[in-house]
């Protein structure tokens, strides 16, 4: 069952985090010694693991069972985080150009879509020039 956002984090011990992960906990001091992980420590130095740090390592063994080496994992999993963030950006985005569009703009509806759609409108057919657009201003057939 996911945890809501307002839950404080689990923390597991290697041994725990390791069989959650399906894994040696030898397995998970490899992996952070070639940076693929970087748990948290206690004061003593004991190593802490979050829910997030097992959903990482499982995707790790995903990708090792693939045949990936740990440079291409190290990689994929880069490439992985950046189009996370960018899907955010995205989102936010779109919202922020949403509600730019109805404040600047009173002249519009919402369309059973869910898009904004201008009131005035213009049709376009493919392969003819708009008549504004002609020099000679004529409507050609």
């Amino acid at each position: 069952m996911p945890r809501r956002k307002s839950e404080p984090p689990h923390w597991y011990v290697i041994s725990v985090a390791a069989q959650l992960a399906g894994m040696h906990p030898q397995t998970l001091r490899i992996y952070e010694r070639r940076g693929l992980l970087q748990p948290a420590r206690t004061s003593g130095g004991d190593r802490r693991y979050t829910d997030a740090d097992i959903s990482r390592l499982r995707r790790i063994a995903e990708l090792t069972a693939e045949g990936m080496n740990v440079e291409g994992i190290r990689r994929v999993m880069s490439l992985e985080a950046e189009v996370a963030r960018l899907r955010d950006e995205v989102d936010r985005l779109r919202l922020l150009a949403a509600q730019a569009i109805e404040a600047v703009d009173p002249n519009t509806v919402r369309s059973p879509r869910g898009g904004l759609v201008p009131l005035r409108q213009g049709i376009a057919v493919y392969g003819e020039v708009a008549p504004v657009l002609r020099p000679d201003r004529r409507r050609r057939p």
